[in-house]
C-alpha cells in the first residue's frame, strides 16, 4: 500500500549524513517559489497569516530558493520536516531497509513540491496547501496542482504494486488530491481520545498518531488493509464499533 502524510510548518535543518533524491515536481516548486518571491512582505504576511518576523524569514527563503540548489542547502523531506506528525513518524530512527521501503511507499503532500518521497531533497520553505497564492492556473494552490498530484499517486502506487492508498494527511492537504482522477481505494484512519466514554478527535494527538501509523506501515511493510487494525502505538486500539472498512477508527483513553 501507499501512505501519504502532510508536511510541517516547523523544520529541522540539522546536518544529515543521508543522500537525497530529486523531487518529482522540482520545476513546479521553482515556479511557485518565483511567484511567492514577487509578493510584498505585507502580501506574504497576509497570505499565510504570519507574524512580521516569520514573514521576513519566509520572504528570505523564497528569495534564496534556487533552481540548482547546492547539496548542503538540502535536507531529505522526511528528516527536514518537524512537528507533530514527524514526532510520530520518527524517520531518523528508521534503519536503511525501512527507509528504502518508505522511499517506495511513503509520500508527503506539499503545497510547494506537490508530492515528495522521504529522501527527496527540499530547500527551506513554508507554503501551506490552503494558501490562496494566485498563479496563471487560478487563485489557490488547489487550482495550481489540479489533477497532477492524483495522477502522480496513481503512477507511484502502480510502481509499488498496490491499488490502496492510506490517507494519513490532513484534510487541507488531501484536499489537493483530485478524487475524480485518483484510481485508488482510499483508507483514512481516524484517531480519537476517549474521556468519560465520549471519544473525540484531538488535533495535536491525531497528528502524531497519523505519523505513527505511517511508521507502523513502513516497519511492518504492510500490504493488507486489514492489518492496519493491529496498530497499537501510544495505547490506541482499533474500534470495530466505530469503524467502517475505509475509515478504521482507533481509540485510546484520554490520559494515555
Amino acid at each position: 500500500m501507499l501512505v501519504v502524510v502532510s508536511p510541517a510548518k516547523r523544520l529541522d535543518w540539522s546536518e544529515r549524513d543521508v543522500g537525497t533524491t530529486e523531487p518529482r515536481f522540482a520545476e513546479e516548486a521553482v515556479k511557485l517559489a518565483k511567484t511567492a518571491r514577487n509578493l510584498t512582505l505585507g502580501e506574504l504576511k497576509s497570505l499565510m497569516k504570519l507574524s512580521d518576523d516569520l514573514a521576513k524569514l519566509n520572504r528570505d527563503r523564497f528569495r534564496d530558493f534556487s533552481e540548482t540548489p547546492e547539496a548542503e542547502t538540502l535536507r531529505p523531506a522526511a528528516l527536514g520536516f518537524a512537528g507533530d506528525t514527524y514526532q510520530g513518524l520518527e524517520a531518523a530512527s528508521l534503519d536503511a531497509e525501512e527507509m528504502a521501503w518508505a522511499q517506495d511507499h511513503l509520500r508527503i503532500l506539499s503545497g510547494l513540491y506537490g508530492v515528495l518521497r522521504p529522501l527527496d531533497g527540499i530547500q527551506q520553505y513554508r507554503l501551506e496547501m490552503g494558501s490562496r497564492l494566485k498563479t496563471r492556473r487560478g487563485g489557490s494552490l488547489y487550482d495550481y496542482w489540479g489533477d497532477k498530484i492524483a495522477k502522480a499517486l496513481n503512477e507511484e502506487a502502480e510502481a509499488a504494486g498496490t491499488d490502496v492508498l492510506v490517507n494519513c494527511a490532513s484534510q487541507e492537504y488531501f484536499g489537493a488530491v483530485d478524487e475524480k482522477a485518483l484510481k485508488l481505494r482510499v483508507i483514512t484512519p481516524q484517531f480519537m481520545e476517549d474521556k468519560n466514554g465520549t471519544p473525540k478527535i484531538v488535533s495535536f494527538y491525531a497528528k502524531r498518531a497519523r505519523g505513527a501509523m505511517a511508521r507502523f506501515i513502513v516497519q511492518r511493510r504492510l500490504t493488507d488493509p486489514d492489518a492496519l487494525r493491529d496498530f497499537d502505538t501510544g495505547g490506541y486500539a482499533w474500534s470495530e464499533a466505530l469503524s467502517t472498512p475505509d475509515k478504521p477508527v482507533f481509540v485510546r483513553a484520554a490520559d494515555a
